[in-house]
């Protein structure tokens, strides 16, 4: 578990680097081959994760290692994370969980974390966008394992409602607004980086997963648990061993990803403006 005094050096780095007035309501963790979208906000500025205290650089093609904050085309503020990083390149998932922390900690109530997926819903295609209804976490562990602090959130946090139902709601009416039709599942999360065999994938079906990646679950958990609001999408790049005669590969993954980039990017800027709308009403 991170404490909050962990989280203090990459704070005051970040207030060092980011503008005097930054105030952030929105974080995003942009997944596999998806970080472009930061590349469209306004007035943006760009940190390599390596000059962020508690980051570490990603090792995954397809993931950029930049934090970015910018403005939105209606004035909403958001930082914007592109790409991670992955237990399966050697972090815990406390590691793993630290940026989504400095997110929610930098005033980030609204916490958007998408990925790449494999489909274990064989009715799912490749290039389709799915919004992450709950999850399995199959990691072998909790990045809230460990010492607690209570500055951050109550020991046992409550999971019922990881990806919330009102933001589910919203990204609805988003995609519709733009003529894309948005799915529900709920993604399983394995260790990795070995792609699962066609028995894991058939136990993932029997568990009642429609979507399987390796990361995602250790920042929603972490974020839930500092009290944010999350928003959990799937890019499905492939379908799961089993269901295709293709053998599964990242240059598969980074493909696809880039192929829906213009879906992905459009879905997410009217979702930040339903999202402006909304806090102008609150």
């Amino acid at each position: 578990m991170t404490l909050y005094s962990e989280l203090e050096p990459a704070l005051a780095q970040l207030r060092q680097l980011l503008p005097a007035n930054a105030a952030p309501t929105v974080g995003m963790i942009l997944g596999s081959g998806l970080g472009s979208f930061a590349d469209e906000l306004a007035d943006a500025v760009k940190i390599p994760f390596g000059d962020i205290p508690g980051f570490h650089a990603s090792t995954v093609v397809g993931h950029a290692g930049n934090l970015v904050f910018g403005k939105t085309a209606e004035g909403l503020s958001v930082l914007a994370m592109q790409g991670r990083i992955h237990s399966y390149e050697g972090h815990s998932l406390q590691q793993c969980a630290f940026p989504a922390e400095v997110l929610v900690a930098m005033g980030c109530k609204v916490l958007i974390l998408t990925n790449a997926a494999g489909a274990v819903d064989g009715t799912m295609r490749a290039g389709e966008i799915v919004a992450i209804r709950d999850h399995l976490n199959l990691l072998g562990g909790s990045p809230l394992r460990g010492p607690n602090d209570d500055q951050l959130g109550p020991r046992f946090p409550d999971m019922s409602m990881v990806y919330d139902a009102g933001l589910r709601e919203l990204a609805q009416a988003a995609a519709a607004s733009v003529g894309l039709t948005l799915r529900e599942g709920i993604y399983a999360a394995l260790p990795g980086p070995n792609y699962e065999t066609p028995a894991e994938v058939r136990m993932l079906r029997v568990l009642g997963a429609e979507l399987v990646g390796m990361s995602t679950v250790p920042e929603a958990i972490a974020a839930v648990h500092m009290g944010a609001r999350v928003l959990g999408m799937s890019c499905v790049t492939n379908l799961a061993a089993g269901l295709s005669k293709v053998p599964l590969s990242h240059d598969e993954v980074t493909e696809t990803a880039r192929s829906v980039k213009r879906e992905f990017v459009r879905l997410l800027a009217a979702i930040l403006s339903h999202l402006d709308v909304e806090a102008r009403k609150a």
